[in-house]
C-alpha cells in the first residue's frame, strides 16, 4: 500500500479551562479532540460526521494549524505539520486550504472578488497574470469573468461558496478541508457545490476531507467515512460499508435515524433512540465515551477500560468492547431511560 499522503496520529486539541480574578489558574480543559488516527490516501475523500459539538470542525482546524494541537502528529506528505512554526508553516499552508461552513463571513466584505482571489498568491509570493489567473478561478467553479470586480454581498449563497472554493484552489493545493460546505445552502443548490467539488477533484488530482452532519451529504462524496463522538473516531469504513453494515452502536443509531423513501422499509425496520444530550467535553465519561446512551451497554468494560479503534473487518475498523456480539445478535438493545443516562454521566 501507498503511503498516506495524511496521517494523524493521537491528535489531541485540550483547551484550558481558567479560574480567579485574572483568568491565572487553570482548573480544566475542554477535550475538543482527544486522541483521534486517522489516514487519508492520495485522491481520495474522507468524510468526517458527527453530532454537533463532538469535534469535528476542531479536528479540521487543528489538521492545518489553525487551531492549537496539545498533543499528536499530523504528517502530511511525510512532514508533521504539528512541529512546524513560522516561515515553514506558512509555506506548507500553500499546499493544504480550507473551504470554510460560512461563505459570508469567511470572505472579507470589503475585497473584491478580484482581490480575494489574488491575495493567497501574493502573500505566497506566487507569479501571475492578474486578469487571467482570475478569469481561469472563476471559470473552474462555473462563475462568469464579470464577478471579478463584485463583492461578496452581491452574490447568493451558492455563489459564494463557489468563491469560497476558487479561494482554497487557487494555490493548486493537493489537500482541502471542506467544513460543512453546504450547509448554510439552500437544498436545491447543494447538489451543484457537491458536484462541484467532485469535478475539481478529478481535474486537479485533489484529496478531501468533508466534516458533515448530512449523512446523505457524506455517501454522496466520500470514498470513506470516519464517525466521531465526544472528540474521538469510533468507527471508520469505506462507505458503501458503513453504510450498509454499521458496527458501532452510536453509528446504528444514526443510520437508524436517517429516512428511507420506501414506506414498507420505513415501517418496518428497526429504531435506536438515544437518551440523553452529548456528555461535556470538559467532563468525558470514563471507560468507553458512549457508554451514558449506549443501548448496548455492558457492566463488563464498557464503563471502565476505553475500547481501541481496531479493525474487525477488511478496512473496518470499531471502538466497541462488544463489535462482534452485536453484529451476531448475541447481545440485544435495552432501553436506556432518561434517569439511567442521569444516573451514568453522574457515575462517570
Amino acid at each position: 500500500m501507498t503511503e498516506p499522503l495524511l496521517k494523524v496520529r493521537g491528535l489531541k486539541v485540550h483547551f484550558p479551562l481558567r479560574s480567579g480574578i485574572i483568568l491565572s489558574r487553570q482548573v480544566g480543559a475542554v477535550k475538543a479532540v482527544d486522541g483521534v488516527d486517522l489516514d487519508i490516501p492520495a485522491g481520495s475523500t474522507l468524510g468526517l460526521v458527527g453530532e454537533s459539538g463532538c469535534g469535528k470542525s476542531t479536528l479540521g482546524r487543528a489538521i492545518l494549524r489553525l487551531s492549537p494541537v496539545t498533543e499528536g502528529s499530523v504528517i502530511f506528505d511525510g512532514v508533521d505539520v504539528a512541529t512546524l512554526r513560522g516561515e515553514k508553516l506558512r509555506r506548507m499552508r500553500q499546499h493544504m486550504q480550507m473551504v470554510f461552513q460560512d461563505p459570508l463571513a469567511s470572505l472579507n466584505p470589503r475585497q473584491s472578488v478580484e482581490t480575494i482571489l489574488t491575495e493567497p498568491l501574493r502573500t505566497h509570493d506566487i507569479p501571475f497574470e492578474k486578469g487571467a489567473r482570475v478569469r481561469q478561478l472563476l471559470d473552474q467553479v462555473g462563475l462568469p469573468a464579470s464577478a471579478a470586480q463584485k463583492y461578496p454581498h452581491e452574490f447568493s449563497g451558492g455563489q459564494r461558496q463557489r468563491i469560497g472554493i476558487a479561494r482554497a484552489i487557487a494555490l493548486e493545493p493537493q489537500f482541502v478541508i471542506a467544513d460543512e460546505p453546504v450547509s448554510a445552502l439552500d437544498v436545491s443548490v447543494q447538489a451543484q457545490v457537491l458536484n462541484l467539488l467532485e469535478d475539481l477533484q478529478e481535474q486537479l488530482g485533489l484529496t478531501y476531507l468533508v466534516i458533515a452532519h448530512d449523512l446523505a451529504v457524506v455517501r454522496h462524496v466520500s470514498d470513506e467515512v470516519a464517525v466521531m463522538y465526544l472528540g474521538s473516531v469510533i468507527e471508520q469504513a469505506p462507505s458503501d460499508t458503513l453504510y450498509a453494515e454499521p458496527m458501532h452502536p452510536y453509528t446504528k443509531s444514526l443510520m437508524s435515524a436517517v429516512p428511507v423513501p420506501d414506506p414498507v422499509i420505513e415501517d418496518t425496520r428497526e429504531r435506536i433512540l438515544l437518551q440523553g444530550d452529548l456528555p461535556s467535553p470538559a467532563n468525558p465519561p470514563s471507560g468507553c465515551r458512549f457508554h451514558t446512551r449506549c443501548p448496548f451497554r455492558q457492566e463488563t468494560r464498557c464503563d471502565d477500560e476505553r475500547p481501541a479503534l481496531v479493525e474487525l473487518a477488511p478496512g473496518h475498523r470499531v471502538a466497541c468492547h462488544w463489535a462482534r456480539e452485536i453484529a451476531a445478535g448475541e447481545i440485544r438493545p435495552h432501553e436506556v431511560t432518561p434517569e439511567a443516562v442521569v444516573r451514568l454521566e453522574a457515575e462517570a
